[in-house]
């Protein structure tokens, strides 16, 4: 229906232009030749007139009045009528023919070359497989979305939130795709007028809570932290909440709060829960920090040989390995390049697999790596260096001064 109109509308614009195109012509051709036939006739009158004054000041002509009257009769006569001046006056249409198809084919000409109907096209499309596309989100298919696929539902659903505003559950949709496809922009926007709509809504103060945190903004988070403690008030079993709790609080440093909210949510669980082992691996890792787990570490200091350069762009990746050199790392850091020497500490934190913490290694050779990329697969035309075996707990130098 609204493709319907849209070409009514340009038909109606394109008769405006066309009677914009032909009206003046007709107008102006019989305007003008009637204009300047009454300019010349007057200018003959007024001449002849002159001339007669002058004949009667000499003496020349006796009836001066009667010739003046027969000189005003003439240029009345002189005058055709409205009818007559139409007639032959009138423009041919075929005339004008050539120029109102000009015109015609150049604005759709126009419009099909510049008016992208190919994207209103494909959008239209893609606006109506919203149903479709929402039951491959919600599905349990093994196959997960494509990017093309995540995009063509954003721009389906941001269609309908155009038309009904006020769905908060549709902005709420929008909100967690855009945490899916890591767009925090959309996500927070989406989140907040899912919010503004329906701030007592349990699942949309827990989505918005989550993008607050991602937002790395002190008083984002802040309100994020009084929403989640909202729901707990209101839920106090809700899981998600004390999750996203326990993550805040460890990020922050607050570990003591995040083993409190990582406990409580293990006596909400049943004993043989899945969930429950990786609550306690949390917990060690957050107790290790407050040093209620007693662990060792291992201390380099690292420096760069003359000749290296850094990357403008590159990470620093400082990991420890068994003493027999295996090259999958037991323990490792990733640090944003900065200046050269600098100490660096692992410790059991910083442990891969929880299973098998850094302490448990009698020696370690740790290694440093200069990541152009900041891909960890990659190591081609990276800079490092590493140490020889030593004693678990001590400290050792490192240059790098080798490359992959």
């Amino acid at each position: 229906m609204s493709e319907m109109w849209f070409w009514l509308l340009t038909a109606l614009m394109v008769l405006v232009s066309v009677a914009a195109f032909v009206v003046p012509i007709l107008r102006g051709k019989a305007q003008d030749e009637v204009a300047s036939r009454d300019e010349l006739n007057k200018a003959f009158f007024r001449d002849r007139m002159a001339e007669l004054n002058e004949e009667a000041e000499e003496g020349l002509v006796d009836n001066q009045k009667e010739l003046a009257v027969e000189l005003q009769q003439s240029l009345l006569d002189d005058i055709p009528s409205s009818e007559q001046a139409l007639s032959s006056n009138k423009v041919s249409p075929v005339v004008l023919v050539p120029g109102v198809l000009v015109l015609v084919f150049l604005s759709y000409g126009l419009y099909n070359v510049m008016g992208n109907q190919h994207n209103v096209t494909e959008w239209q499309d893609v606006a109506s497989r919203l149903p479709e596309l929402s039951s491959r989100l919600m599905s349990d298919s093994e196959e997960p979305m494509t990017d093309k696929e995540m995009n063509d539902l954003t721009l389906s659903l941001r269609t309908k939130l155009h038309d009904t505003p006020n769905d908060a559950m549709g902005w709420l949709l929008l909100g967690r795709i855009g945490l899916a496809n890591r767009d925090i922009q959309t996500a927070e926007g989406a989140m907040a007028k899912a919010y503004d709509l329906s701030p007592g809504d349990t699942d949309i103060k827990l989505g918005y809570a989550q993008t607050l945190m991602l937002s790395g903004d002190e008083a984002n988070v802040a309100n994020a932290r009084n929403l989640l403690r909202e729901v707990i008030r209101e839920d106090h079993a809700n899981l998600q909440a004390f999750s996203l709790l326990a993550f805040e609080a460890f990020e922050r440093g607050a570990y003591e709060e995040a083993i409190a909210a990582w406990s409580t949510m293990k006596q909400l669980l049943p004993a043989d829960d899945p969930r429950v082992s990786m609550l306690d691996r949390s917990i060690e890792r957050a107790q290790v920090h407050v040093g209620g787990v007693e662990g060792q570490s291992v201390s380099v200091n690292i420096a760069l040989e003359d000749g290296v350069k850094l990357p403008e762009q590159g990470v620093l990746i400082v990991s420890v390995h068994s003493a027999d050199g295996a090259p999958m790392p037991v323990a490792a850091k990733r640090l944003p390049l900065s200046r050269f020497p600098l100490n660096v500490e692992l410790t059991d934190v910083d442990s891969m697999i929880p299973e098998r913490q850094m302490s448990s290694l009698p020696e370690v050779i740790v290694k440093a790596r200069i990541d152009n990329d900041g891909n960890v697969m990659t190591k081609d035309g990276d800079w490092y260096g590493e140490t020889s075996p030593f004693k678990m707990g001590g400290e050792s130098q490192i240059v790098i001064n080798q490359k992959y």
